[in-house]
């Protein structure tokens, strides 16, 4: 069972989603070079987690399977990656039932708990599975969602398909930081870099996704606070994650002053709170960090955030890895902030 098959979230899979929004420029350069007969054979697509990666992945894979010759009329006279979703390509690769396509991602243990990693077993698959003629006859296709999920073990496998593809093969390598891969994995790829989506586009996805108004308050209100990710956007949709966001935006808004009341309330909830309410606070404190750091400033400014980055995410992992009390986290966090963003 795939990592995603345990998420009882109705929104569509990437696998399940046909439409994409706001990334027409790299959608453009992936038809381009398919249909100009000088493919690369491995693609590293890169961006911030939930702008549309995994979906762009998919959308390119359907439509290779579907078109498997570049110089096919309809090929030639296609505006975008489209693929209806009543062609058999699309209706397999939901029921993950084709067999010239393979998907490598975090799976279910034996106990049912998530794996950490890619299991290398599955990375290593792709030898069989790139030694075999394609079973229609046209192209074999790897989307790796995501390449940061593999361990050293599993990243040297990959290594040696990148390194000697075979004709006709081609892997759709997803990841959230390109820059922390192999640079051998990276070398052997042709990057493509998504940049989180405008407020519109993002709408438009979050909606279609949900199956609700792209106008709807709520959502509007949950993608003021998304930056650009649509799977932000339709985590934060729910009303109490909404809330908790909103409220933790307006609490590093206001440092380096701090309010007591406020952050007793914030710990206390924080402390009943499931994992998803628990990651939306560990999510904006990352966030305003990493903002901050965007922001520049002078040598002192920049070490002091940088040493509450190294000291949040140690303690972080921490709190979760020995599943300590939250509520001194909070309370260390916001002292940590309070010191960095004084100038």
């Amino acid at each position: 069972m795939s990592a995603r098959e345990e998420d009882e979230n109705s929104v569509p899979r990437p696998r399940e989603t046909t439409a994409l929004f706001g990334h027409g420029e790299a959608e453009q350069q992936l038809l381009t070079a398919y249909r100009g007969g000088r493919m690369p054979h491995a693609w590293l697509i890169g961006g911030e987690p939930g702008v549309g990666k995994a979906t762009l992945a998919y959308r390119m894979a359907r439509f290779v399977l579907a078109h498997p010759e570049p110089k096919a009329a309809e090929v030639r006279n296609a505006n975008d990656l489209f693929v209806a979703a009543e062609n058999p390509v699309v209706r397999r690769i939901v029921a993950q039932g084709h067999s010239d396509l393979l998907v490598l991602e975090r799976t279910l243990n034996d106990k049912g708990n998530l794996r950490r990693d890619i299991a290398v077993d599955d990375v290593r698959k792709t030898v069989t599975f790139f030694g075999s003629t394609a079973g229609e006859g046209g192209w074999r296709i790897c989307i790796v969602d995501c390449a940061d999920d593999l361990n050293k073990e599993g990243a040297n496998a990959l290594l040696k398909i990148l390194e000697e593809p075979p004709a006709r093969s081609l892997l759709l390598v997803v990841s959230h930081s390109p820059a922390r891969l192999l640079a051998t994995i990276r070398s052997r790829c042709r990057r493509l870099l998504l940049r989180p989506l405008g407020d519109d586009d993002l709408m438009k996805a979050a909606a279609n996704a949900l199956g609700i108004d792209a106008n709807d308050p709520q959502l509007g209100r949950a993608a003021a606070l998304a930056q650009g990710s649509v799977a932000r956007a339709i985590a934060l949709y729910d009303g109490p994650s909404l809330a908790m966001r909103e409220k933790i935006a307006g609490m590093l808004a206001a440092l380096p002053q701090t309010d007591g009341n406020a952050l007793h309330a914030l710990s206390d909830q924080l402390a009943r709170a499931d994992d998803t309410l628990y990651a939306g606070f560990t999510d904006s404190v990352r966030d305003w960090l990493s903002a901050q750091l965007s922001a520049g400033g002078n040598s002192r400014t920049l070490a002091r955030v940088s040493d509450a980055w190294e000291k949040f995410n140690r303690a972080a992992v921490d709190t979760d890895a020995f599943n300590l009390d939250r509520k001194p986290l909070v309370f260390s966090t916001f002292a940590l902030l309070a010191e960095a963003a004084r100038r």
